[in-house]
């Protein structure tokens, strides 16, 4: 809570400022001495839940955003969805790359997608069809989805290939090379869910 000293990052204080209150006063920080150490489970569950919380507003506003500009929600999750989900999992990449741990920041992207489709979309079918409304199905309503499901796979080979043609190093052509891919795989994925190739017009949200 130390007000910093650029202006920048007294702008940025600011603005965070209410929900750095909420944070400190409902996460038990398990780093101070005492019997706050042992609250790290808590502090875990805690986090898990506002990470929802904020997850659930994230996806309203984008979608209201989609929905004011005429955009389809699969474009939004493709692009500004997907890019807010996924810088968390950049920096962590890039903090441990900067450390020597190469292996780990390439093992935590394809990690990542692994978790978010097995279990980030399992577990809430799951509660759905097994509790909710037990013995029913559920709809996808994404024409787009096989689609998309190559292209990941294919992202992935490539990834592999690319890292194993340069000797399994990490480099700053190999960096400009998938940012690339990057962002030729998310303009092909749009148009293909906008109907401009493939047949497939999605509907806004």
């Amino acid at each position: 809570m130390t007000f910093p000293k650029s202006l920048g990052s007294r702008i940025f204080w600011v603005v965070m400022f209410p929900a750095n209150l909420a944070l400190m006063f409902t996460i038990p920080d398990c780093r101070r001495p005492g019997c706050w150490q042992k609250m790290y489970i808590g502090t875990f569950f805690v986090s898990i839940v506002w990470i929802g919380a904020l997850s659930y507003v994230m996806v309203w506003m984008v979608t209201i955003i989609g929905e004011t500009f005429g955009i389809p929600d699969a474009v939004m999750g493709l692009t500004l969805l997907a890019v807010g989900n996924s810088i968390p999992d950049a920096l962590a990449s890039l903090f441990v790359a900067r450390d020597g741990f190469g292996e780990m920041a390439v093992s935590n992207s394809i990690g990542s997608n692994v978790f978010d489709i097995l279990l980030g979309l399992g577990l809430p079918w799951l509660i759905k069809t097994g509790m909710v409304d037990p013995n029913t199905t559920v709809a996808i309503n994404s024409e787009g989805l096989f689609f998309s499901a190559v292209i990941l796979l294919v992202t992935i080979v490539f990834l592999i290939i690319v890292i194993c043609a340069n000797g399994w190093k990490l480099t700053r052509p190999v960096g400009v090379l998938l940012f690339l891919a990057y962002l030729l795989v998310t303009v092909l994925s749009c148009l293909y869910v906008l109907g401009v190739f493939g047949g497939v017009s999605s509907p806004v949200c």
